[in-house]
């Protein structure tokens, strides 16, 4: 099976105050168990954690600089 990734940076749309969730929903919404999503965000996007693992995705974020986390998220088998 392919592994689809898909990588998304929002820290532009945080930076002009924009709120990037539908954006993440929609990157999202098609991936597959074992798809990748690697966000790009200006903070570490916790309460976006929370709603991601109820679709079934882990994740691991890392800081890269002061307003930049990569965070890796993998959709998990049901």
């Amino acid at each position: 099976m392919e592994q689809r990734i898909v990588e998304l940076d929002v820290r532009e749309d945080l930076k002009n105050k924009l709120e990037p969730f539908q954006k993440i929903m929609g990157a999202i919404k098609d991936l597959k168990e074992n798809d990748i999503f690697i966000l790009h965000a200006t903070f570490k996007p916790v309460p976006l954690f929370a709603v991601l693992k109820t679709k079934g995705f882990s994740h691991e974020a890392v800081e890269i600089a002061e307003d930049h986390w990569k965070v890796t998220f993998i959709k998990n088998s049901k």
